[in-house]
């Protein structure tokens, strides 16, 4: 559709009307939301360590501030383009929404590859993006975050460039900084443990023990090594796990242990002697009692999600299913139990929420502190979703949507339209 063009984007937009559908949200509503407030294209002249000058693009999108400033990561990927960048803006105003967290919906990024470039390449990047979105974000206007390609030392770099124009700290205009910057602690690990913590809610609906379950986790980065970790410590086995590398499998379990030191000396998991190869396609249908989709969106469409044999379905990605996936599942929904990605990877906003509280208030807590919240905002919306699931009929993902279009709805009707 228009600029956004995108079948990221395509997914997010068919899910936004046939949810207001299902539920009767105000048509004008529903499509004022199916389209963000605004977007900003900016090019990015980024010099080499040569001494020659490539010209990169890059975006930030803002989809929603009805309930508060936006909020959402800066990702730096060859793929990134607008209409991605639009959908997991969208995404984000609902996943806010979802566990109640007082923030819309941002999104932002750079087509490039940061695996090519030096350290020093990579911060004079940052800064000049930084320069050219500078307007339109800040602590009471859009908070960025990491996200794919990106992490806390990007965000000092954007944290100070930002300070700089101003003349004074201003840790408030980013999330996931490094802790001695003002970032919270419990962030690196938010997006996965909130991810297990739905998981263990889903466990119990369905009287399933997980101690001794196994699982698969698609995408051994941030989200997905810190839900295995958690999951292990539950005593569930990860039997199968990959990444860009490649893809492992060992039934009697990996040692995550050895397994994370062996990718920071390897570069990936492909090779790890503690498991054996395997196609990295079939992960995804393996026959484990969970299944986790961490890495890139749109990996689960109408034919995988016919073969899929797991009994949970936990999306750590964003979008990780596709329209016609989606159709799927719903079918198989007696089979298989979705945890739809703007719940269950709603932790590492969260947290981020947590990190600007603090930082606006000149006040942290300690991790212990951090994760207590972080799992009471979980459960309690992993509750609410599965009430509207049971009492209304609806699949999980129709279900976490109408949640979340419910509070942005409300708000937007209680605000008025200006002018």
């Amino acid at each position: 559709m228009g600029p956004w063009n995108d079948p990221l984007y395509d997914t997010t937009r068919d899910l936004i009307l046939r949810t207001a559908q299902e539920i009767g949200i105000d048509p004008n509503i529903a499509g004022r939301l199916a389209v963000p407030d605004r977007a900003i294209v900016v090019s990015i002249p980024l010099r080499r360590d040569d001494g020659t000058v490539e010209v990169y693009t890059g975006y930030r999108v803002q989809h929603n501030d009805t309930r508060g400033p936006c909020k959402g990561g800066i990702r730096y990927h060859p793929h990134v383009n607008l209409g991605e960048v639009t959908a997991l803006a969208t995404l984000m105003t609902f996943k806010c929404a979802v566990v109640g967290v007082p923030l819309g919906g941002a999104k932002g990024g750079i087509s490039i590859d940061p695996s090519g470039l030096s350290r020093a390449e990579l911060q004079r990047l940052t800064r000049r993006y930084t320069t050219e979105i500078i307007n339109f974000i800040g602590p009471g206007k859009d908070i960025p975050a990491p996200d794919m390609g990106t992490n806390p030392q990007v965000m000092a770099w954007i944290m100070d460039t930002f300070s700089q124009t101003h003349g004074y700290a201003m840790p408030g205009v980013v999330t996931g900084k490094p802790i001695e910057l003002g970032g919270s602690q419990g962030r690196l690990q938010a997006t996965g443990r909130g991810l297990v913590y739905t998981v263990v809610d889903a466990a119990k609906h369905l009287g399933l023990e997980l101690k001794g379950a196994t699982a698969a986790i698609q995408g051994m980065g941030n989200v997905g090594y810190w839900a295995a970790r958690r999951l292990d410590y539950r005593g569930t086995k990860i039997v199968a796990a990959s990444d860009v590398t490649g893809a492992v499998y060992n039934p009697k379990g990996i040692n995550l242990k050895k397994a994370y030191v062996y990718m920071q000396e390897n570069g990936g998991i492909a090779g790890f002697p503690g498991a054996e190869a395997m196609d990295p396609t079939e992960l995804l249908t393996l026959d484990v009692d969970i299944v986790i989709p961490a890495a890139l969106g749109g990996v689960i469409d109408a034919k995988v999600a016919k073969k899929l044999r797991c009994k949970i379905l936990a999306e750590g990605a964003n979008g990780p299913v596709t329209s016609d996936g989606d159709a799927v599942l719903r079918k198989r929904q007696d089979e298989i139990f979705v945890i739809p990605d703007l719940l269950a990877n709603a932790g590492g906003v969260t947290v981020s929420y947590f990190e600007w509280v603090q930082g606006t208030q000149n006040f942290f807590w300690s991790a212990t502190e951090v994760n207590k919240r972080l799992e009471s905002i979980m459960v309690t919306a992993f509750k609410k979703i599965l009430k509207v699931h049971v009492d209304e009929n609806l699949d999980m993902r129709t279900a976490a949507m109408a949640v979340g279009m419910r509070r942005v709805s409300e708000a937007m009707l209680l605000r008025g339209l200006f002018p």
